[in-house]
């Protein structure tokens, strides 16, 4: 049986959560824990998925049952993406997909989009399908907006175009950046965030407080404005300062957290340049702008408060095909 496997970066929202999600811009970097898709014909006309990392072995249906019924949720945005696949290129085979990750989903790296660009990527390398990076987005971005309904499609730019990128407006702007020398230490807070839910909580306060919420995206996105040129200019200390700004714009939306809060704290007592929350809030990753002679102290600083040091490198490649 013909097989094909890629593999896709995670990612790590920079700067601009919440506010890219209404217009403005923001930048994200792709990180080395990579998940690994293997996409395989089958004679048969059925879908099936195992994906361990996320408790799903042994499932499957037949291919016009694709999107019908009731879809386990840790299944649904590999089934979606199959679909829409299928769908867009008017290819009616069986499929079996494989999906593997050396990082936990509740991290908050990007695995649900990272899972999408993988399965479309190893499915048009399968049947042999050219699809330009423009195009794995939209199909990709439309994947994850039929399985949540909200997103900006940061997460999936990351995946596909890899490195540092700036991005903006649902992909018409996605821009990449020289970002070499980018250090980081990323800290987990223990508990996993739900995204939709975080997004509805400030999307329920722009409701009630438009002007107030809007100057405050409006800030958000000059910050980031001036965070690409710090990033160019390789200026760590002023990109570390926005940073810090950006957090405490995240703070008046109330989706930063105590235990974020204090993970936060300490990192910048112990010599980061700048700290701040990574991702929709309520939960996963805060992100440390460090040189390298602070980075050991920043690391001992997050693991006091009871944060989970992760290791990560920025500026991965984006989506790849790998031999098997």
């Amino acid at each position: 049986m013909k097989q094909i496997a890629v593999s896709v970066p995670g990612k790590l929202m920079l700067m601009g959560e919440h506010a890219v999600i209404y217009g403005r811009p923001c930048i994200v970097t792709a990180i080395d824990q990579r998940i690994i898709t293997t996409a395989e014909l089958l004679e048969e006309s059925i879908f099936k998925l195992e994906a361990p990392d996320v408790k799903v072995t042994g499932y499957q249906k037949t291919t016009a049952d694709l999107g019908k019924g009731e879809i386990p949720k840790e299944a649904k945005f590999a089934e979606l993406a199959v679909l829409n696949f299928l769908n867009a290129y008017k290819i009616s085979k069986g499929i079996k997909i494989i999906t593997k990750s050396p990082f936990s989903a509740n991290f908050g790296f990007g695995s649900s989009a990272g899972t999408v660009v993988g399965i479309i990527k190893s499915l048009s390398e399968l049947f042999s399908v050219t699809v330009s990076q423009k195009e794995l987005f939209d199909l990709s971005y439309k994947t994850v907006l039929d399985v949540q309904g909200k997103g900006s499609g940061f997460d999936v730019a990351a995946a596909i175009y890899g490195g540092t990128i700036f991005f903006q407006n649902k992909g018409e702007v996605i821009e990449s950046l020289t970002a070499d020398g980018l250090n980081l230490v990323i800290g987990y807070c223990g508990v996993k965030a739900d995204t939709v839910s975080m997004i509805n909580s400030v999307e329920s306060k722009m409701k009630n407080y438009k002007a107030g919420i809007d100057k405050i995206f409006d800030n958000i996105g000059g910050l980031v404005i001036e965070a690409k040129s710090a990033i160019l200019e390789k200026d760590w200390e002023r990109l570390g300062t926005l940073m810090d700004y950006n957090q405490n714009y995240l703070e008046d939306l109330a989706v930063s957290t105590e235990k974020l809060n204090n993970m936060i704290e300490g990192a910048k007592k112990s010599g980061a340049y700048g700290t701040k929350l990574s991702g929709a809030g309520g939960g996963d990753c805060m992100v440390a702008l460090v040189s390298e002679e602070k980075k050991l102290k920043v690391t001992q600083a997050i693991e006091v408060v009871g944060g989970q040091v992760i290791n990560v490198t920025p500026n991965a490649p984006g989506v790849k095909v790998e031999n098997i």
